[in-house]
């Protein structure tokens, strides 16, 4: 089998790996949309580097849309195979992708406002809301840990790996002439002892691994001590400074993470009382999403749910779904904690929040995910003090807080503790992706010391036979 990584090599986004076996079915794993790389970002997305037409099926590891961003594209462009993946992903592709074909629809039409001014021709999106809705029916859903074939020579298995609602590693076994062989796709590997999701799964015996590597270079706090800074951040920012608290965060997944950290907090007594806004469409539909799968909630919180039925909802927060409601708190002037999408800072309403609120030194901007380093959330991150938001200049005089440890990806010794589950010496090559560099490259050392030292880091668009 040939494997040709066409994504996520130098970098967390655009995840695209195309499989290709001896008998010449092509399968795909992932089919991620590049991110957070301005005009640069939508000639990266056209440019698949396959025809979709030759694509005879998507194997989806999770929702998140730098894993699942394209899939309308390619069906747009003439995929006419199954996208397989999990109950719960489906559910959350289903709210997520419409959501990016309307950002594309708004992205484009600002864009061709300044083409007409330029006096050249609009372009089209890459896809656009109609788009997303109709490759809805292309999904089919298959269980956690269910065997399944998809051709005589090739099987299927999803098993959890703990990083969002309805993620999972792809384990792959195929057939060539007599011989056998496994390849496993971690996705994203989550954090363990989280508070929402079980731990990640181990996943059965594979002789080669694609494996993430976003945190190859880091470690992170507890949970516990995140929920801890939290809570002073909150403080500082809402009853010290009296201002306030702007989260950036991922609509799905981390926005819930948070909340549950924030009623946990005010069961505690340790939250200020100060009115809280989610506000984000996306996030306040991937919420209800979350209550209809709560047989993928973590034991403590299975536990919890027994007295409290709504672990998603307190006295002090507010679901703001119109976009009056949202602008309405441009002119909320009491000390409050706005979360709201996107976590890298680089679309959704949070733009509107932070050109608002920015040059406030009474803001507080609290990130609590990774930024790709083009970002406007890495921008503003590490310390420019002048970031552009729509075009316009703003000054960077808000005070600037990170908790990492909310992160859905695990550090390195995470990563490996889930690589773990394998015998070290029958892994015959260890592929690292979805990573930085140099971060890949610290991660591979990491490996080394931990045994595991048939590793191999691909290039853009390298092909590798297994």
């Amino acid at each position: 089998m040939k494997i040709d990584f066409l994504g996520a090599t130098t970098e967390v986004t655009g995840s695209k790996f195309l499989l290709t076996t001896v008998k010449g079915t092509k399968i795909l794993l992932d089919c991620g949309m590049y991110q957070g790389k301005g005009l640069e970002t939508d000639r990266m997305n056209r440019d698949l580097g396959f025809d979709p037409k030759e694509i005879d099926y998507i194997l989806l590891s999770h929702a998140h849309i730098d894993h699942s961003g394209l899939i309308p594209y390619v069906i747009k462009m003439g995929f006419r195979g199954t996208v397989f993946c999990t109950p719960a992903t489906r559910d959350l592709c289903s709210i997520m992708l419409p959501d990016s074909g309307r950002i594309q629809e708004a992205d484009t039409a600002q864009f061709n406002k300044k083409r007409a001014k330029q006096g050249l021709e609009p372009v089209e999106p890459i896809y656009n809301m109609r788009d997303a809705v109709q490759s809805m029916r292309y999904f089919a859903s298959i269980p956690y840990n269910l065997q399944f074939a998809i051709t005589a020579d090739f099987s299927v298995k999803f098993v959890n790996t703990g990083h969002m609602l309805g993620s999972s590693a792809i384990h792959i076994t195929f057939k060539e002439g007599r011989r056998k062989k496994t390849l496993c796709y971690t996705g994203d590997i989550g954090r363990y002892n989280k508070a929402i999701l079980p731990d990640p799964d181990p996943f059965p015996k594979s002789d080669y691994i694609i494996t993430e590597s976003t945190y190859g270079d880091r470690l992170h706090t507890t949970l516990d001590q995140a929920e801890n800074d939290l809570a002073l951040v909150i403080r500082d920012a809402c009853a010290k400074r009296q201002g306030k608290l702007i989260i950036p965060s991922f609509a799905i997944g981390r926005t819930q993470e948070i909340v549950y950290a924030l009623q946990k907090l005010k069961n505690k007594g340790d939250l200020p009382d100060v009115e809280i806004f989610v506000d984000s469409p996306l996030a306040v539909s991937a919420t209800d999403i979350f209550r209809l799968h709560s047989d993928c909630f973590a034991e403590e919180l299975q536990e919890y749910i027994k007295t409290d039925p709504d672990p998603f909802g307190f006295q002090n927060l507010h679901y703001v779904r119109s976009i009056e409601d949202s602008k309405r708190l441009n002119s909320y002037n009491r000390p409050c904690v706005i979360i709201s999408a996107s976590g890298m800072m680089e679309a959704g309403r949070v733009k509107h929040h932070l050109a608002n609120n920015i040059e406030n030194p009474r803001t507080t901007i609290l990130s609590v995910g990774y930024c790709a380093p083009t970002t406007l959330g890495a921008k503003i991150m590490r310390g420019d003090k002048e970031v552009s938001i729509f075009g316009m200049k703003f000054k960077v005089k808000a005070t600037l807080a990170s908790i990492e440890a909310f992160s859905g990806h695990g550090d390195y010794t995470e990563l490996i503790k889930y690589l773990s589950c394998q015998k070290k010496k029958d892994v015959k090559k260890l592929f690292i992706v979805h990573g930085e560099d140099p971060a890949r490259s610290i991660y591979a050392q990491h490996l080394a010391d931990a045994g595991f030292t048939q590793t191999h880091v691909p290039t853009f668009r390298e092909t590798i036979e297994i």
